[in-house]
């Protein structure tokens, strides 16, 4: 996001003239955090009420637009809040197919599609290997149940039979997921569809491989298929699924390559990714680690800071970031300039 208004603040035909700020925050993928968050872009950022500003100066939104949340059930709380200020929500990655009902959330977009499509795409693709008997595993959570349960609606329309459908989230007592488990274990079932998150999904594997099961047939989601690390269970050997296509984005890698200590140390992120990247203390000596000297070559490191191979989510955000700049250009600007005095509500972007 840095990078992309960057890039929009360097061209000249769009927004000409105008320089775009921003906030970054961490939601946690925190329904909590979210809100809060939600709450400061409505009402503006100050830790106290300033009574002297006139209602209509005071009651003006902080933000004209924001691009997230990533994860459904956040983004789901964010956009009730901010849809009754008609704040625009662009979301690079909440694919809960609930999202679009407009009227819940009037104010919410996205520039990732609904899981309508990929739970209808799913069911063709197993019917298409001609797997009839199939078990279903999701995430209990917005994203989980609403995308299984287009799933399952998609499956019984194409003849599909599902014996078992069973739910599980990552905070739930472990007894739960050992119940899933068993029920795979046991099951006639060797197809698998699982709408699941990267994190459930993981704990499912785990616990999976304390017992392995026949070999099975994984159908993966988005959330999951793609994701290197599950690359160390054997069971996930052949499985498939439909994943954000990759991209190319021109210039990023150079402008993460461009990172310096004194820049690192301005951000608690960079201050921890620089600190654990190369085993030193920006702030000096502290906990047995060494100062860093400067000595730190960044263009050296080989982690997924540094690989812009697999830009996928990346590309969305970066979508969804250039999509709030043009909206604000055509509300205040013509063909040639802009006018930086233009009084506009977020809901006209």
């Amino acid at each position: 996001m840095e990078f992309t208004i960057h890039e929009i603040n360097n061209r000249t035909d769009l927004l000409p003239g105008i320089t775009l700020g921003y906030q970054i925050h961490d939601s946690c993928a925190a329904v909590s955090m979210a809100v809060k968050v939600a709450f400061q872009f409505a009402n503006g950022m100050e830790p106290f009420y300033n009574d002297t500003d006139s209602c209509s100066k005071s009651a003006a939104a902080a933000v004209p637009a924001l691009v997230g949340d990533s994860v459904s059930t956040p983004s789901m709380s964010m956009a009730r809040q901010l849809g009754l200020f008609g704040i625009p929500q662009v979301s690079p990655y909440a694919t809960c197919a609930c999202l679009s009902d407009k009227r819940q959330y009037p104010a919410f977009l996205r520039t990732v599609p609904s899981d309508h499509h990929q739970a209808a795409a799913l069911a063709k693709m197993v019917k298409y290997f001609g797997w009839t008997w199939i078990g279903a595993v999701r995430s209990d959570s917005d994203y989980g149940n609403n995308g299984m349960a287009s799933f399952l609606k998609a499956a019984q329309e194409e003849g599909i039979c599902v014996e078992y459908s069973e739910s599980y989230y990552r905070t739930e007592p472990r007894s739960k997921l050992e119940r899933v488990a068993n029920v795979i274990r046991r099951s006639t079932a060797r197809v698998i569809v699982a709408f699941l998150a990267s994190g459930d999904m993981k704990f499912l594997l785990e616990e999976l491989a304390r017992q392995p099961p026949p070999p099975l047939q994984w159908i993966g989601t988005e959330a999951w298929i793609i994701e290197p690390e599950f690359l160390r269970f054997n069971m996930c050997a052949g499985a498939i699924g439909f994943g954000i296509p990759r991209s190319v984005i021109p210039g990023l890698r150079e402008f993460l390559l461009d990172l310096s200590p004194a820049q690192a140390l301005k951000s608690p992120l960079l201050t921890e990714f620089w600190e654990s990247s190369f085993s030193c203390s920006l702030k000096g000596s502290s906990g047995g680690a060494r100062k860093c000297d400067g000595s730190e070559d960044i263009r050296a490191l080989q982690n997924p800071y540094t690989d812009t191979s697999q830009l996928r989510a990346t590309n969305l955000v970066y979508k969804a970031t250039y999509a709030i700049a043009h909206a604000i250009h055509g509300v205040i600007c013509n063909d040639t300039q802009c006018d930086k005095s233009a009084k506009f509500t977020p809901w006209q972007v």
